[in-house]
């Protein structure tokens, strides 16, 4: 006969699993992926707040990672109203959060980039409007992996501190025909030179680009962002204006080692 100490510790340990799947299966329900990592980022990086799965954050990227330190991802939510801050997340990566990017006014509610992906996994836009809710849209990219943990083409050849915080930019018009219309929009395509070392790398501590804002020749922010390791070396940024950019802009930026980007867009 069992013993009844080990008994009652058996009945409390069957009672936690019991608890554990169903809590799991509540949390995973809705999630395409059923993404046993999920439940942490909802609460780690969306702060626990309302949110649902919705179609109309579109996420894109490639089915299968060639180059898993240059992975291609877009995030569109021009479908949502008042979209105040898109997340994207990366359920597999071991630095999860990639980027939080914040449109004002002037710009649709998408953003296209590349990023670091260290395995196959669930990559994840969460775009919040402004009733507070946090609406998930999500694709599944395979991948060979290692791309966090591996240092990039500029710190193995020594050639990122010739470049680092150089800017190159350029404005193209969106129109198919901007002969129909005077105010059809226009897309800023910005690159900043910077190795975006994640800090898995062994002798290389972290050192990446951390906020970037473009801003309008009078200083009005038109976009912010907050950057993390996992997003490319030298990286590329695509933004869609609603209407034409009234130029100069101006981009200015830091990185988690104090030093500035500063830049004209003409």
């Amino acid at each position: 006969m069992t013993h009844p100490f080990f008994r009652a510790v058996l009945t409390a340990l069957l009672a936690c699993v019991a608890y554990g799947s169903t809590w799991a299966q509540v949390a995973h329900a809705d999630d395409p992926f059923h993404s046993f990592a999920w439940p942490d980022l909802h609460k780690a990086y969306l702060g626990g707040e309302p949110f649902v799965f919705d179609a109309r954050v579109q996420v894109s990227g490639p089915a299968f990672a060639e180059d898993p330190m240059n992975v291609p991802i877009s995030v569109d939510a021009k479908d949502l109203p008042d979209v105040t801050q898109i997340v994207v997340l990366v359920d597999r990566n071991p630095i999860r959060k990639v980027l939080a990017y914040y449109p004002q006014q002037a710009l649709l509610p998408r953003v296209s980039f590349r990023f670091k992906m260290e395995q196959a996994s669930p990559v994840r836009a969460a775009a919040k409007t402004k009733d507070g809710v946090w609406h998930v849209g999500s694709t599944w990219v395979e991948s060979s992996g290692g791309g966090c943990t591996v240092a990039g083409a500029t710190r193995q050849d020594g050639s990122w501190s010739k470049t680092l915080g150089l800017v190159s930019s350029r404005v193209f018009d969106q129109s198919p025909d901007p002969a129909q219309s005077t105010n059809h929009g226009a897309r800023l395509r910005l690159r900043v030179m910077h190795p975006m070392d994640t800090g898995l790398v062994g002798g290389i501590p972290a050192f990446y680009l951390n906020r970037l804002q473009v801003s309008s020749s009078t200083g009005e922010p038109l976009l912010k962002m907050d950057l993390f390791e996992p997003v490319s070396e030298n990286p590329v940024f695509s933004f869609d204006f609603a209407q034409r950019i009234p130029g100069p802009l101006v981009l200015t930026g830091t990185d988690n080692n104090g030093n500035r980007v500063a830049a004209q867009i003409e």
